[in-house]
């Protein structure tokens, strides 16, 4: 295990030297490439935050399963809050709103003023980790699992949302669609669950049948397919020029293969995949489904972010999107396996309770 440790350290040190040298030489192209790194990564805790709220109301054997790595994925949030930080010297850089204030109706100037945007972001982080610390307090309390869950389910939809108009959608201020918040939270879910699923195959840990887990994926997989679907016909129907811009520039230079690769590797895929039954039950097809998950929010928030940044490097910012993804990963799964060793002894007693092979009963 330290070999392993001591690897993701050097990872993270030879992609901070490289990130440093890309934001000295291409400050822009390389804070690009960071913000869909840290955009990619940011999904897992958060998602993972609403899916442990939802399995505090559908009590189910995920409730008990998961709760260790719902624990230790939610526990990244106040590093994925500081990892933002390089983000938030490039503002005026990546957002134009900011940049020039001046150029846009008064209340979204004000509203995309940078100590505006910073105040929102350390609120969002502020709730989601206050959240996430009484859920942990709620724990085998079935009134108080409630409130925890349905509150937070509450805040969490209206603060993502929000989060995905600030950090993706502010990047084209002249851009609107009524959709996009959602698409964010479809985003988020998939992430969070990919990465919490995957982690827990490959795990040694009893946590039930793998089709009911399969059917989970599935329907967050159609919901992220109907939100963006929702959203074309929209925008197609209204045919408003400031709107349709923002599939042109995705359809142009390139994006066009990506967003065919994510349309295949995230729906087309997985949807067929998933009817077979084999599939649905078997572990080791499940982990490479969430693994596909995983590499397509990286490509997905790609397309969302880099057409909107004019002015980028393509080799620099493809050099340092690899070089931010790595780092991001790495401190995210550092992070991930100090709240797993923090909570060893309820690690291991969430499996000693399930003997191999049995199923766990449903809450009542």
């Amino acid at each position: 295990m330290s070999v392993r440790r001591d690897m993701r350290i050097f990872v993270l040190f030879v992609a901070g030297l490289t990130l440093a040298a890309g934001f000295i030489l291409d400050g822009r192209s390389t804070a690009a490439a960071y913000l869909v790194a840290w955009v990619t990564w940011a999904a897992v805790p958060i998602g993972a935050l609403a899916l442990w709220m939802t399995s505090y109301l559908v009590r189910r054997a995920w409730t008990e399963a998961l709760y260790v790595q719902f624990v230790a994925a939610t526990a990244t949030l106040p590093v994925i809050a500081l990892a933002s930080l390089p983000i938030l010297l490039f503002l005026k850089q990546l957002y134009p709103a900011m940049a020039e204030p001046s150029a846009l109706p008064p209340f979204k100037a004000y509203y995309l003023a940078p100590w505006f945007f910073v105040l929102r972001g350390a609120i969002y982080f502020g709730l989601w980790i206050g959240f996430a610390m009484w859920l942990r307090w709620a724990w085998r309390n079935d009134a108080a699992m409630v409130r925890a869950a349905s509150a937070g389910l509450i805040a969490y939809a209206l603060t993502v949302s929000l989060a995905g108009i600030d950090w993706m959608e502010s990047l084209e201020p002249n851009f609107h669609s009524s959709v996009y918040g959602l698409l964010f939270v479809s985003f988020t879910l998939l992430g969070g669950f990919a990465f919490v699923l995957g982690i827990s195959l490959l795990s040694a840990g009893w946590i039930g049948r793998s089709a009911g887990y399969s059917g989970l994926l599935l329907s967050l997989i159609l919901l992220w397919g109907y939100l963006h679907a929702m959203q074309y016909i929209v925008i197609w129907s209204g045919n408003i020029p400031d709107e349709v811009s923002w599939y042109e520039a995705r359809s142009e230079h390139g994006w066009q293969y990506l967003l065919a690769g994510v349309a295949l590797g995230q729906f087309v895929l997985p949807f067929f995949a998933l009817l077979s039954a084999r599939v649905r039950s078997g572990p080791r097809a499940l982990m490479m489904l969430c693994g596909l998950t995983l590499l397509m929010r990286w490509c997905e928030a790609a397309i969302l972010i880099l057409p909107a940044i004019h002015h980028i490097a393509p080799p620099t910012t493809a050099l340092m999107l690899l070089a931010s993804v790595l780092f991001v990963g790495a401190l995210l799964w550092l992070a991930f396996e100090r709240g797993l060793t923090n909570d060893r002894r309820l690690f291991s007693q969430a499996w000693a309770r399930r003997p191999a092979g049995s199923e766990a009963p449903r809450a009542r």
